[in-house]
């Protein structure tokens, strides 16, 4: 439950705020898994519980807060992401229930930035080792060296 002044929020007055993939994970376990087809919720909640988890947390408000945003690039990638993520997810589920100690293979990812970001240098500072202490301390790369 979220709180803010002293007043609570209940869950049905935040229920706007959401994870982007949920709706897209579901979508792909229904496609992809014929028992999920023929009714099967509990398998759907696990596959799209591993599948989530494979994929980096995405809230948003509004769907087209994200699809605005994003490149016909971004959205194919993701579509993959998302297609890869929940076809992993069947193979772990089906496995486990099966008695077998199957690990999930690892995922990486890249996070597209849904709005352009500047990214500022900052100087690298080198330290080195003061003699009569073994405390590093910082050489400021700007100065320039006494002669």
């Amino acid at each position: 439950m979220l709180t803010y002044n002293s007043r609570s929020y209940h869950s049905d007055e935040v229920e706007f705020v959401h994870n982007y993939y949920e709706k897209l994970v579901l979508q792909e376990v229904m496609q992809q898994s014929s028992r999920v087809q023929a009714g099967d919720r509990e398998f759907m909640a696990d596959v799209a519980c591993v599948a989530l988890n494979r994929l980096p947390p995405r809230y948003i408000r509004h769907d087209v807060d994200m699809t605005f945003f994003m490149s016909p690039q971004d959205m194919q990638e993701t579509e993959q992401k998302i297609t890869n993520a929940v076809a992993m997810a069947l193979i772990y589920v089906e496995s486990r229930e099966q008695g077998e100690n199957t690990e999930m293979p690892v995922q990486s990812f890249t996070v597209a930035e849904a709005t352009p970001t500047k990214t500022k240098t900052t100087p690298k500072i080198e330290t080195e080792p003061v003699k009569n202490n073994k405390s590093p301390v910082a050489k400021n790369p700007e100065k320039k060296p006494k002669k």
